[in-house]
């Protein structure tokens, strides 16, 4: 019987050490699931013909991503020791309007998919993810980069996909020190033979102090390699990018300049601006303003403004209304809405649209 006992107790003690084993290997690590959900009614009064470019008419319909992405992933991370970290995310866009794959380029994970280190040095990432660019944009942008009028309808409008999804892609950002902080980004075109093929490359460069923050960043992409998705992502362009925003209080006022070059096609500029404004704990208002120029061609410009309200429910459900405006003049055919207005018609084009976002 002692010997029984003993062995027992030996069978107990392992398995409780072995469990808890398990659980300090567990907690450091984790796996997060996350996702948005936005539908909303879009109403234009008019809309492109898409054999003519002329007006079709008034339109109103359910649209996914009306305000923000729908989308969902999975991001993780584990502490390796001594500061450093292993971290991954795999994300893909879908649409709540039909349960296809939008906003991902037609791909499981067409949004982000990288794997990478990070500790005091700065992160290191590789895989398909978000250019400096981009993200230089969403930062200058007073409306957050909602899909409806703001600077990314601009953005798409001239260059589609290119440096939003960057694929066969490596990066590095910096810590920040005394405010500064900096990024850059190189994408192998894996085209066999052709090392310049679908080649692109962006940094970014930011001073943030709380109050005042300046931006600039750049953008260098060609043609060809082996992303070939739904939606272009390999648009041979030049993109640059300078803006500021300063906060006070609960204000925070935005400015920022783009170009957007393509050799022997059009030569972009766009310089934009706007305010947001936290009135209550639930409740934001922002509006902007952007125009556009074709430096070719100053016939071609447009100029687009938009204004919305956002009710925050709880923190992970939000209400909201959006109105804007764009007229074109020349061959410029600026839109309103990333979903189903993406492009106008000549003359001034009135929308608006209200939905309903959800975070998980």
């Amino acid at each position: 019987m002692d010997q029984e006992r003993w062995i027992a107790t030996k069978v107990i003690g392992v398995g409780v050490l072995g469990l808890a084993l398990v659980g300090a290997a567990q907690a450091q690590s984790s796996v997060t699931l996350y996702g948005a959900l936005d539908t909303g009614l879009l109403f234009t009064n008019k809309s492109p013909n898409a054999s003519t470019g002329r007006n079709a008419g008034r339109q109103f319909s359910l649209i996914d991503s009306a305000d923000s992405v729908s989308k969902f992933g999975l991001s993780g991370e584990e502490d390796l020791g001594d500061g450093v970290k292993a971290k991954f995310k795999l994300e893909s866009g879908f649409s709540i309007a039909n349960g296809a794959f939008n906003d991902s380029n037609g791909n499981m994970f067409g949004r982000q998919a990288w794997v990478g280190l990070c500790n005091d040095l700065g992160e290191f990432k590789a895989g398909l993810q978000f250019s400096p660019f981009l993200l230089s944009l969403y930062e200058l942008d007073p409306r957050g980069l909602s899909q409806f009028g703001s600077s990314i309808v601009n953005y798409v409008d001239n260059v589609l996909a290119t440096g939003i999804f960057n694929a066969n892609a490596v990066s590095y950002t910096s810590p920040v020190l005394a405010g500064l902080q900096g990024s850059a980004m190189f994408a192998f075109g894996g085209e066999a033979g052709n090392f310049s093929a679908g080649r692109q490359y962006s940094a970014s460069l930011k001073y943030d102090n709380g109050s005042l923050m300046v931006n600039a960043s750049l953008y260098n992409g060609n043609a060809g390699g082996t992303a070939q998705t739904p939606v272009p992502t390999t648009e041979p362009f030049l993109g640059r990018m300078l803006g500021a925003a300063y906060k006070f209080g609960k204000v925070t006022v935005k400015a920022s300049f783009a170009s957007y070059k393509v050799a022997g096609s059009f030569n972009n500029n766009v310089y934009g601006g706007g305010v947001d404004y936290l009135v209550l704990p639930d409740l934001d208002l922002n509006g902007g303003v952007w125009v556009t120029s074709d430096r070719n061609q100053t016939k071609n410009h447009s100029l687009m403004g938009a204004a919305g309200a956002r009710y925050f429910l709880s923190k992970r459900t939000t209400v909201y209304g959006q109105v804007g405006v764009v007229n074109n003049h020349g061959a410029m055919n600026t839109g309103l809405s990333i979903n189903a207005a993406l492009n106008g018609v000549a003359g001034t084009t009135v929308g608006a649209n209200v939905g309903l976002s959800h975070l998980f």
